[in-house]
Parts: structure tokens; sequence; C-alpha cells
């Protein structure tokens, strides 16, 4: 088996990578190819270290394959396939990606010593990213100017009546977010008694493009708070827009694309700004969208705002908070040990978890409901909390 291994592992991703270009189209057949191309090599290099559980090691490597070949038709699958396929392929493909520096050892003739690692890595972020809990996160907003983009403290004032906000942000329903599991998450966010529920964007993955019913099942709970649910668009959103424009009309939530609403709560008149995901010519549109939408004296603005990298375009003063997703908290980091590094903060100047000011704007960047792209959390528990949003009074 051993000897076969690396031929009809070739055969395999070979295969799915033509499937996918010819079924779904070129850009999901170059992602497949370099995926998959670097998940076969590394493979090949350690298969020999595992010969003790070849048999398992080989069904691992088979459902990756398969795994991305189901991929080509953007369909929800079954909780046997997910235990079976979806589960076991994500954690062996993280694995294998961060073996990557054994097999350069193993190519330069080398051995791999602790080739084991990697995979326990990957077996600990498998099990931290399918659990999670509630968390209760007081947030002052003061109006002390930061100079430069920077994390800020949580802060100590309190006030009687804080405004309390329950955030869902990168759900991206799909292998690692079942309908189920997403509609457990939507109870415990009505069960909170929040005065707003803010969905900051990335509603789907590709298995999910067409499953606006699955979507408005899982969201149903939020049906609960009428005139309290309100969503801005991520990136992956962009890909259905109609899927989650119906799911979200389905369940009461108002989508605001560039557009903004107001609404009167138990803390306070509340202004709340939906900007959109842009690709091109962020900075121009998200000053465009705050000039259409000025802030109402008052009232405490909030900016729903998917990537946190676009909070530096923000005008100065135009936000009392920006609420963030995208980074999935960084994903990668080690939250866990108590430290705030990340790879976000590593490799970027993206704000990546937590609270960070720039002027006197506050942004908030949640961590994520779910994750999508590296298959796995690792030190970077997913996020389920309510803010409570102090704001002391000002002159």
């Amino acid at each position: 088996m051993l000897t076969l291994f690396p031929w009809l592992s070739a055969l395999a991703a070979l295969s799915v990578v033509v499937l996918a270009a010819v079924v779904r189209g070129r850009f999901y057949g170059i992602f497949a190819g370099v995926i998959l191309t670097v998940q076969t090599l590394v493979a090949w290099a350690l298969a020999p270290s595992f010969s003790a559980v070849l048999p398992l090691y080989v069904y691992l490597q088979a459902v990756v394959y398969l795994h991305f070949a189901f991929l080509v038709r953007p369909n929800m699958r079954p909780r046997w396939f997910r235990a079976m396929v979806s589960l076991p392929a994500s954690f062996f493909a993280a694995g294998t990606l961060l073996a990557f520096p054994w097999a350069i050892v193993v190519a330069f003739g080398g051995t791999p010593y602790g080739f084991f690692i990697p995979y326990a890595v990957a077996a600990f972020g498998l099990v931290q990213s399918l659990a999670g809990r509630f968390e209760e996160i007081d947030l002052a907003l003061d109006e002390a100017p930061a100079p430069d983009l920077a994390r800020w403290a949580l802060g100590s004032t309190r006030v009687d009546r804080p405004l309390r906000v329950v955030q869902i942000s990168d759900p991206h329903l799909g292998p690692f977010m079942s309908e189920s599991r997403l509609h457990e998450i939507a109870v415990r966010a009505v069960a909170a008694d929040p005065d707003l529920v803010l969905l900051t964007g990335d509603f789907l993955t590709m298995e999910s493009h067409h499953a606006r019913a699955a979507l408005a099942r899982a969201l149903s709970p939020l049906s609960a708070l009428p005139g309290r649910v309100f969503a801005c668009r991520g990136n992956h959103d962009l890909e259905a827009p109609h899927t989650v424009a119906d799911a979200l009309a389905d369940v009461g939530a108002k989508l605001l694309i560039d557009d903004a609403a107001l609404v009167d709560t138990p803390a306070g008149p509340v202004q709340i700004l939906g900007i959109d995901f842009y690709f091109e010519n962020r900075a121009q549109r998200t000053r465009d969208a705050c000039m259409a939408h000025p802030r109402l004296a008052g009232h405490l603005r909030l900016v729903l705002l998917h990537d946190p990298g676009a909070f530096r375009h923000l005008p100065d003063g135009e936000a009392d908070l920006v609420l963030s997703g995208h980074t999935h908290g960084g994903q990668l980091g080690l939250l866990t040990l108590g430290l705030p590094h990340t790879f976000v903060s590593a490799f970027t100047k993206i704000p990546d978890h937590g609270l960070w000011a720039l002027g006197r704007n506050r942004l908030y960047v949640h961590r994520g409901t779910g994750h999508y792209g590296f298959p796995l959390r690792v030190g970077v528990p997913r996020e389920e909390s309510l803010l409570r949003i102090h704001v002391p009074l000002r002159a």
C-alpha cells in the first residue's frame, strides 16, 4: 500500500482538480489545484512515518479528496457526511499543511522527528473549533484620541443601563457550521435578551450558496426580536447575494447596504449604519456611505463593517463603535494561552480581535461564530458573546 500511495494520491488529486475546473469553474479549479498539490506532496513525504497506522492515514487522505470533490456542487451535507468526511478531512488537511516543515526535512534526506506534532495540534484545533462558551463582555466607550491604530483597553466606566448587543459574525454555514448548530447559537442569542442583534456578514461557504431555506431556518429564532436585528454583508455573501438577502428577509432581519436605521432602545436612541463590503475604492465608498447618512445628535452611532481593515477609512469621530468580523479572531494564535498574538497580527496590520481605537473612533472585532479558509481554529476560540456597551455622559 505504501508503494501505491503516491501514485493513487496523485491520480486522485488530478481527478478532483479537473472535476473542479470543469463543473464549478476555473477559479475553484485553481484553488483546489494549489491546496491539493501542497496537501499531496506533504502527505507523500510523511506517509512512511505513519506506516504503523497506514490504513487510517490513507482513509484520511482519501476523505480530503472526497471533500473537495463534493464542493463542486453547492449543497449542504447530511450529518453522517460531516462526521465521516468533512470533519476528518478538515483535521487531516490542517495537520498536513502544518506539517510542511517536516516534509522539507524529509525532502533533504533528514529524519522528521516529532512528525506527529502538527497532527496533535490539528486535533486540538478540531476540538476547539467545535467547542465554545457564551461570554459577557463589558465595553466602555471613551473619547480619548488614539494617534495611531492600536489595541484599546475595554475600560472601567459603568452606567446603570448599558446597551446590550449580541453580535453574530462569520457563521459560515457549511462543513463546520451545520444548520442545527447555527440554530442553537441563534437560540442562545435570543435568550440573552439583547437590545440589538447585529449580524456582521459572511453567512455562507461554498456548500451553502443555494441554501436560503437552511440559513433562514438556522436564524429563525431571531424572528422573536422584531425590529432589533440588523445585518451587513461580508465578502463571501457577495458570492450568493440573493441567498443571503432572502434568508435575512425571511427572519425579519434588516440588511443594511450602505444604509442606516434608527432604533429606540432601553439604553437610548441608536443609529446603525451598515457599510457594504467592497473590493475596490473602499476608502471613497466608505466615506460616501458616511456622508450619505450623517450621524444624528443624541444618538449612539454604531457602524457595521465586516472587514476591520476598512476601519481606518472612516472619518475621525464618525462612529462611537464599529462592529466587525472577517478575521475569525486571527484563527491561529495564542489567545488560549492568555496572549493576544495571532497569525493576522504577526503578518498584517489588520485588527484581529477585541477592542481597537484610531482617533476618536472605536472598533470591536468579533472572533467569529464560525470559520472558513484554513480548516480549523488553533489557539483562537470562536466567540458567542453579549456586549454591554457603556457610554459615559458627555458634556
